[in-house]
């Protein structure tokens, strides 16, 4: 897994994984699907990590809460939150899909190192305001952003020999 993220909340209270549920059960009404206690134990094991997921490592998190749900179970219900905007998949230098919660956060952005895949989060109101700013020039109504920057943390820039970038 990567690093752990800067969030606004330490941890999700009880009534937030019930509100989140909510947005979850309205979505699956609309899109013609049942909630289920499977995807419930998903989405508060989602909600409950700190952690940038890959389906892999959210599947082995569900895992420890109940065996009996699959890998694909866990796939499909991540594509579902990101449908319901309860996640949002964020794409590191590795190649692998993460999921990141968006329940009840603020826009951030990553700052993210090309060598050992460590990755910071920070808050930046003049990228939020750039981010208006394009889409009332091009006549669009923003709705999110992503922005990510690569780079070489410090530690990595201590290391012996670490003058290029990967």
């Amino acid at each position: 897994m990567l690093q752990r993220r800067i969030d606004d909340q330490p941890t999700i209270s009880r009534e937030m994984i019930r509100e989140a549920r909510q947005i979850l059960y309205r979505h699956l009404k609309r899109v013609g699907l049942k909630h289920t206690a499977q995807r419930d134990t998903i989405l508060e094991t989602f909600l409950e990590t700190r952690e940038h997921l890959s389906t892999n490592e959210l599947h082995r998190l569900v895992q420890k809460k109940d065996a009996k749900i699959g890998f694909t179970t866990v796939y499909r219900t991540l594509k579902l939150l990101a449908e319901c905007g309860l996640a949002s998949e964020v794409a590191f230098h590795d190649g692998i899909a993460r999921f990141e919660h968006q329940y009840n956060r603020r826009s951030h952005h990553h700052m993210v190192c090309t060598r050992c895949g460590s990755s910071v989060e920070f808050f930046s109101p003049e990228v939020d305001s750039l981010e208006q700013e394009i889409g009332k020039t091009y006549h669009y109504e923003t709705t999110r952003h992503t922005f990510q920057i690569y780079g070489l943390c410090e530690d990595c820039r201590r290391k012996k020999g670490s003058h290029s970038l990967v």
